[in-house]
């Protein structure tokens, strides 16, 4: 639903000129012509239609030109848009491992990285959802804000794309999802929220950092999701402890960091990916779950609305241009030459005849 349109006029003070739009009313530009009795006439439709429209565009030249001149504008305003979609937080890990293959190794002829493969799944992602929101945020050694929330699509692939370089050594999440929760704090779309957070690994949260994840989410539920990227003889989120004492966020961060994501009250979902085709279902199975109606906000910049009326302005000048160069006068009548007195004439003729 569009706000209501609010114009704006840059120099009020130039606005007395409407007045001259009476001129057209009270006089034409064109020649008059003296014909007795006009009132006898039939009435003809179209030299009356002919007579407006020539008003008319006179009116409407003198007009637009005014509000030309006065800097006619549309205001800024802000449009609430309702589309099928979601308001996706894209959160990708950026730590050096992600450079490798699933099979950790550095990649060879043919052989995809972690990132590259989920940059280039996730832009097919992007293209498949034009009625989106998106943002893109990254983490390793500290989280990385790169896009907000937004609806030019193009700009998020672009961001996505960007963010395949080589990567940093270390894995912060928390901080990472707590940059993430953020990114909705101003959104109005309360239920369309979802975090889409894509590692190949996770480490310990500090508890001063998982306690702010709690409140985030409690001030602002969103829906989460992990992309877990696993690599060959790596632990995943849903492997078990095999011995005693291995039960802990430093021996097992995948499996600790799935529980406490669990644990946040809001929908969570984890998916464990092997290769690039267990990554393209993955995405394929959020694609589906994340449809439905969602309504945001689109903030749209001033408009000069002058060129416009310079535009109509002209069209309607140019009209009257044709209409005057068009008219032609009446014929007037041939005089008869004038008789000479009869005196005259007389002593005319004698002297011809002398």
């Amino acid at each position: 639903m569009m706000s209501r349109l609010q114009l704006g006029i840059d120099f009020p003070w130039l606005l007395p000129l409407l007045a001259l739009v009476l001129l057209p009313l009270l006089a034409g530009p064109f020649r008059g012509t003296r014909v007795p009795a006009l009132g006898l006439a039939p009435a003809d439709a179209l030299s009356t239609l002919v007579s407006a429209t020539l008003r008319g565009a006179a009116l409407l030249a003198i007009v637009l030109l005014v509000l030309g001149l006065s800097g006619l504008h549309r205001r800024a305003q802000t449009i609430t848009r309702t589309g099928q979609g979601a308001h996706l937080m894209l959160l990708l890990d950026r730590s050096a491992s992600m450079d490798n293959t699933f099979a950790n190794r550095q990649p060879g002829q043919g052989e995809d990285s972690k990132s590259a493969a989920a940059k280039r799944l996730l832009t097919d992602f992007i293209q498949r959802r034009p009625h989106d929101r998106m943002g893109v945020a990254g983490f390793s050694t500290s989280p990385m804000p790169i896009l907000p929330l937004t609806d030019h699509l193009d700009a998020v692939a672009a961001a996505v794309a960007a963010t395949d370089r080589p990567g940093l050594a270390l894995t912060d999440v928390g901080r990472g999802l707590a940059l993430a929760l953020s990114a909705f704090a101003d959104d109005p779309a309360a239920d369309a929220g979802a975090v889409v957070l894509v590692s190949d690994g996770a480490a310990v949260i500090d508890p001063r950092v998982q306690a702010a994840l709690r409140d985030a989410v409690k001030r602002r539920p969103v829906r989460i999701y992990w992309l877990f990227l696993r690599t060959a003889g790596a632990r995943g989120p849903f492997d078990k402890p095999q011995a005693p004492g291995e039960d802990t966020p430093q021996v097992m961060p995948e499996r600790h960091l799935n529980i406490f994501l669990a644990s946040l009250g809001v929908p969570y979902r984890a998916f464990e990916a092997g290769s690039p085709q267990a990554v393209a279902e993955a995405i394929a199975e959020i694609d589906r779950q994340e449809a439905a109606p969602v309504t945001f906000l689109e903030r749209r910049a001033r408009l000069d609305l002058s060129p416009f009326c310079y535009a109509i302005a002209a069209a309607a000048l140019a009209l009257l241009a044709a209409a005057k160069l068009a008219e032609r006068p009446l014929h007037r009548p041939h005089r008869l030459p004038q008789r000479s007195p009869i005196g005259a004439s007389e002593g005319a003729t004698e002297r011809e005849a002398a």
